[in-house]
């Protein structure tokens, strides 16, 4: 395969490189081996299949296959299951004037009419032994139309093979598929496309240098057709500056973490006339070989130069630098497709990569914490903001002077609200240090509970909180107990409420344990009045609930709650 004669100039005049050196035998098709073994093997044993799908990327021979394939199956000298490529019926093909070959574009005659007339003329006589069939770009065909071509792709006259040629297998029904013989077809290796370009340099008697190949090659991205393309676009403008943006430019930026730089380079290649979603689709291409350098180096389709200058930005970047540059432009490229201003997001992207902080994800996040953590390594760590002395509540205040927190809210004094008739007025907080959760004890939690943070509650809550009582306090657990499992239930109303105003004193979060002690009935007599509830304070011992005033009411339920809430300074009459 490597030594073969290139096809010669077609007799129409056509210059275009993949269309005069386009493969004409088995032994001629390059980078699909698998392929050939398949077909030239079916071919000299006698065991054509009546269908076959050939799928893979554009530009990787597999129309050029079916052709070859009709031609070794009509060829009046066939060599080893190859056709000769000189016979009439070889040269027919070729030329494509041959009646044992038809090629439908499915994309443009996707109707069923259409297939019912190809499908009806497969019954007909050719010249040839073999009347193939070949069908390109089939995903696209209708419903119907696949429909149509279904029954005599099953039970096709014994002369005819059919050819169905994808880029997008998946698309075609799977009644189709499970009816013919898969051939896939890859993407051609960096190496196999450089000797092509070299041969067909030879063959066609152009002058081309080994930098001018090698950007031939990494334009066609593993495509035949796309690289013989590009070849031609080369030699035509002799310049190889023109097809491909510089990145140098960027990639510095980034490396050098200098957001200013990167949107001038960005600017410079928009000057240049290069459009945001064609820069961001070539500047990924770049990163990825940066990428694939550094993980698996033999996979890479960079050669030369610049897989020498790729390797270099790669060692710079680091892999998960690299890794966070492919997703973000990635992301990227797709904002582009629905955004107004396409520049701004691909700005965007690159000042969120030089500067981390303006990036919320987990990349980001793992990026500015390695920069710490080496930054720690060379004696460069940051000295971390003062943690302010707090003193416990009641102990002498220190001569040194305290530190403030940056973030300490100024001291709140409540605002007697307006009387009601059922409710007294809370007390005014005076301004009290906050003491750290791990210096506390039962006692001071117990005080500033509830006179102070009940009375940063709603109404609703403090008719339910002034009924407790402060059990234990377990490291961060703080247990409470209620008079009853109807009150416990509603304490999920006021969760929210209550942790921010413990939050906001303790500075710390309290984790609350509800427990109900029907006992707590028993610590105020139940008068049959509701004026009697509010006679004469409870008296405080070690165990009992903490009433801070006179005036306050003790709730015991749900439905004292309710009625209290509705019907203030109301007295049940029995």
């Amino acid at each position: 395969m490597a030594d073969a004669t290139p096809t010669p100039t077609s007799i129409d005049g056509v210059t275009s490189l993949y269309r005069r050196f386009r493969p004409g035998r088995f032994c001629e098709l390059r980078g699909q081996d698998h392929v050939v073994r398949a077909l030239q093997g079916a071919v000299k044993n006698d065991r054509v299949s009546h269908a076959y799908l050939f799928s893979g990327p554009r530009g990787t021979g597999k129309t050029t296959a079916a052709r070859i394939l009709a031609k070794a199956l009509n060829c009046e000298h066939p060599q080893d299951g190859d056709a000769c490529n000189e016979c009439a019926s070889c040269v027919a093909i070729t030329r494509g004037s041959s009646l044992d070959v038809i090629e439908l574009d499915a994309a443009s005659n996707n109707g069923v009419d259409d297939i019912r007339e190809i499908t009806a003329g497969a019954w007909h006589g050719t010249p040839g032994q073999w009347k193939v069939y070949i069908f390109d770009e089939v995903h696209q065909l209708s419903k119907a139309a696949s429909a149509a071509l279904l029954k005599t792709l099953e039970e096709p006259p014994q002369h005819v093979v059919f050819v169905l040629a994808t880029t997008d297998p998946h698309k075609v029904l799977p009644t189709i598929r499970s009816r013919t013989q898969h051939l896939e077809f890859r993407l051609i290796g960096g190496d196999t496309l450089s000797s092509l370009l070299h041969d067909v340099q030879g063959a066609a008697g152009l002058h081309a240098d080994e930098a001018t190949i090698d950007a031939a090659v990494r334009l066609g991205r593993g495509s035949a057709r796309d690289a013989l393309s590009a070849l031609d676009q080369l030699i035509a403008t002799g310049s190889i500056t023109e097809t491909q943006p510089e990145f140098d430019g960027l990639f510095q930026s980034l490396v050098s973490e200098d957001a200013v730089q990167a949107l001038k380079s960005l600017a410079l290649l928009r000057q240049d006339g290069w459009d945001p979603e064609q820069l961001a689709e070539n500047f990924a291409s770049e990163v990825r070989q940066v990428f694939l350098l550094q993980v698996a180096p033999e996979v890479a389709d960079a050669a030369d130069a610049d897989r020498a200058r790729l390797t270099q930005w790669g060692s710079q970047l680091g892999l998960a630098r690299t890794v966070r540059i492919l997703e973000t432009i990635g992301r990227s490229m797709r904002e582009m497709k629905s955004a107004p201003e396409k520049i701004v997001i691909l700005e965007v992207a690159l000042v969120r990569l030089i500067k981390p902080e303006l990036d919320s994800t987990i990349d980001a996040l793992n990026e500015r914490l390695t920069k710490i953590e080496r930054a720690g390594v060379r004696g460069q760590s940051v000295a971390p903001e003062p943690v302010p002395v707090l003193r416990p509540i009641g102990s002498a205040p220190s001569q040194e002077p305290a530190v403030v927190e940056k973030d300490a809210a100024a001291p709140v004094v409540d605002v007697a609200p307006k009387p009601e008739p059922a409710v007294a007025a809370p007390v005014p907080l005076v301004p009290m240090e906050p003491v750290p959760v791990g210096q506390l004890d039962l006692e001071d939690v117990r005080e500033r509970f509830f006179s102070r943070v009940v009375p940063r509650t709603s109404r609703s809550a403090q008719l339910l909180l002034k009924a407790a009582q402060v059990r234990a306090l377990d490291g961060q657990r703080l247990t409470i107990a209620l008079a009853s499992e109807e009150m416990r239930q509603n304490t999920e109303m006021i969760a929210q409420g209550l942790k921010g105003a413990m939050d906001h004193e303790f500075k710390s979060t309290l984790l609350i344990e509800w427990t109900v002690d029907p006992a707590l009935l028993t610590l105020t007599p139940a008068p049959t009045q509701r004026s009697a509830r509010r006679a004469a304070p409870v008296e405080s011992t070690g165990d009992e609930e903490y009433s801070p005033d006179e005036s306050s009411i003790v709730v015991r339920s749900a439905a004292d709650h309710l009625i209290t809430e509705m019907f203030p300074g109301a007295e049940e009459i029995s």
